[in-house]
């Protein structure tokens, strides 16, 4: 068996990100370093004490957690408690964690395991707020080589946003940080809404989650079922979209998914259009291409995926 992928977790759970969680540490195929925490769904005291929680619902504890950002590079912070509930796990009672928060800083953890690597050993997977990563290449550009590829939850174009008319979640909270990771210069694969809104948690996929009767199946179905529940209501479908997850399916299964080399730009200036992803699909702009846009999926392969591997835990 090949090596293990080498990633770090940045997050700010929010249910799909601990869906996402726990399908990295349901997965042989990866060797999770470490999770940092970010502001985003909830403020930074929750994110990271919510990631905390999901390591321990693995049975993970060994997992160290850092604490990151607490607000974006230059704006104010909004969260999504009404989307979230006031935890951002509501829906799964999940006990206080025993495990510690590492004392380092989420930033200090990842410029340390880059510095420690060899050229393209680490991947970053983001499904929250840019604002650790971006601050980790401001601070050390030159250890932008380390990085293998960012794969990142955020972003829509063509189902334009989730937040505001034009922007995704992830990428309003803190668009410089996004502007900052997409213009990197290392390989991106970003998952926008375009397709995780394929990707939907029906009545029918959660119950053969639940049935499985184990304590992390049980959790995760029960977090599933709350998520859905703001988007069933705006969007009138069966189920909700389960965004986050999508990131750690790609690194196990890429072959559900289709896209194309892109350029995406990232506004910052306009109010109105704040934090759009402005993705030239048909290359009309002449700018080079900077992330890899996955714009279609198949998930009744992701959800036999996600049932299997939950299984495990």
């Amino acid at each position: 068996m090949p090596r293990p992928r080498r990633i770090i977790i940045d997050t700010d759970p929010g249910q799909d990100d601990a869906v996402a969680i726990l399908l990295a540490l349901a997965s042989p195929e990866l060797e999770v370093l470490g999770v940092t925490a970010v502001a985003g769904n909830v403020p930074l005291p929750l994110t990271e004490l919510n990631a905390r929680k999901v390591c321990e619902l693995a049975g993970r504890p060994d997992i160290p957690v850092f604490a990151g950002a607490d607000r974006p590079l230059d704006r104010p912070l909004v969260t999504a408690e009404y989307v979230h509930g006031a935890t951002g796990l509501d829906g799964a009672d999940l006990p206080a964690p025993s495990m510690p928060l590492q004392r380092a800083h989420a930033v200090d953890f990842i410029l340390d395991t880059l510095r420690d690597a060899a050229e393209g050993e680490i991947t970053l997977c983001t499904l929250g707020p840019l604002t650790n990563i971006a601050l980790a290449i401001r601070r050390a550009p030159e250890l932008l080589p380390r990085i293998g590829e960012i794969v990142s939850m955020g972003g829509g174009f063509f189902e334009g946003g989730n937040t505001t008319p034009a922007a995704e979640f992830n990428i309003l909270v803190d668009p410089t940080a996004a502007e900052i990771v997409f213009g990197c210069g290392r390989p991106v694969t970003l998952f926008p809404l375009d397709v995780t809104h394929q990707c939907l948690t029906t009545a029918a996929r959660i119950a053969r989650i639940e049935a499985l009767g184990t304590p992390v199946a049980v959790a995760a179905a029960a977090l599933m079922e709350y998520f859905e529940r703001f988007d069933e209501a705006k969007y009138g479908t069966d189920g909700g979209p389960l965004h986050d997850p999508n990131v750690i399916a790609w690194l196990l299964a890429p072959e559900l998914y289709s896209g194309r080399r892109i350029n995406l730009a990232v506004e910052t200036g306009s109010e109105l259009t704040m934090g759009m992803t402005v993705a030239d699909w048909w290359g009309v702009t002449g700018r080079a291409p900077n992330v890899h846009y996955i714009r279609q999926m198949d998930s009744d392969g992701f959800f036999e995926l996600l049932t299997a591997r939950l299984a495990r835990l």
